[in-house]
């Protein structure tokens, strides 16, 4: 999965940015917000035009997460409609889905965070994933330097 970190980083050196929401946007990947009852969120291409579903009630910071989720889910397979994304399967064995994860954890969370804790005296791990809406479950798919991310 080394290779989904590589994607994130050309992307982030690319746009500029790691939100995201920016970078759908210089992507043309349409970001609509809509009541999605108990779905998160949801990618689809309708007409050549791709499209990042997110459900319009969940929080702002569970919003950024399904944002990166979703993009990760453009981004690596343009072409394949996915299926709802719920909390129930948040944590799913599925291939396509623990690759998006993947992608969201490592946009969302740079490696910059873990490295220098020098310059985040008061800010943990637990702050960033909370800062982010990243679920606290998925941090294990977090990659430094060859090496998972463990919890203590």
């Amino acid at each position: 999965m080394s290779s989904i970190k590589s994607l994130v980083n050309q992307l982030v050196k690319n746009y500029g940015t790691n939100d995201p929401f920016e970078i759908a946007k210089y992507m043309n990947i349409l970001i609509v917000f809509e009541p999605l009852g108990n779905a998160l969120g949801y990618y689809s291409k309708h007409f050549r035009v791709p499209i990042i579903h997110i459900n319009q009630d969940a929080d702002r910071k569970s919003q950024i997460f399904i944002a990166a989720h979703e993009l990760g889910h453009a981004v690596q397979h343009p072409d394949t409609n996915t299926s709802f994304l719920k909390l129930h399967t948040l944590f799913s064995t599925d291939k396509l889905e623990i690759e998006a994860n993947t992608f969201a954890v490592e946009l969302l969370l740079p490696d910059e965070l873990f490295l220098d804790q020098d310059n985040y005296s008061c800010f943990t791990i637990y702050d960033a994933i909370k800062d982010k809406g990243v679920p606290e479950g998925l941090l294990t798919l977090k990659n430094i330097d060859g090496k998972k991310i463990t919890l203590k």
